[in-house]
């Protein structure tokens, strides 16, 4: 781990997790150093479930980002400060695919202890291990004003991961 950060438990996070997923966003990356993607997200939760400190992420099965979720066992969740917003907007709108975000953005990805990746950048990392998933299902959505969000049928994979490590910038 970058001496750079600390470790601290989920619940000392400083933050409140409405704004810094909704209004500052994070950067969701799985796979490996050799091998990843990331992608923005502004939508996201964390909380406890089934005894667990969890964060979940939500994944449309067209994104990139998708297939290393799938493969992976354990994927992060990174924030930063409002300096690297531009950076965050070109990784939500530009697909690993056929773009280098990394250079692209300057952003510096490292090796997690577990073999995840995150950035030198970030201010907070939440790295998971994945312990479920489920998809939206059409049938499901009781305010059909959200289904309508989907004209595609494109809906999102909810990921539910147990938080292994929390790490903030010293």
């Amino acid at each position: 781990m970058i001496r750079r950060f600390k470790e601290i438990k989920p619940e000392q996070m400083q933050r409140n997790v409405f704004q810094i997923i909704a209004n500052e966003w994070m950067l969701v990356t799985a796979g490996d150093i050799t091998d990843f993607n990331t992608m923005t997200a502004s939508w996201g939760t964390m909380g406890e479930l089934w005894h667990r400190k969890v964060a979940m992420c939500f994944v449309r099965p067209q994104r990139y980002t998708y297939q290393f979720m799938e493969k992976s066992d354990f994927f992060t969740l990174s924030f930063f400060d409002p300096e690297y917003q531009e950076a965050l907007d070109f990784c939500g709108q530009n697909s690993g695919r056929d773009t280098d975000k990394m250079k692209a953005t300057g952003l510096i990805p490292f090796e997690t202890d577990s073999g995840s990746v995150s950035f030198e950048q970030a201010r907070l990392i939440i790295e998971c291990r994945k312990i479920y998933i489920d998809d939206f299902k059409p049938e499901n959505f009781l305010d059909r004003a959200l289904h309508d969000g989907y004209p595609k049928k494109d809906y999102h994979r909810l990921y539910i991961g147990k938080i292994e490590h929390c790490w903030v910038q010293q």
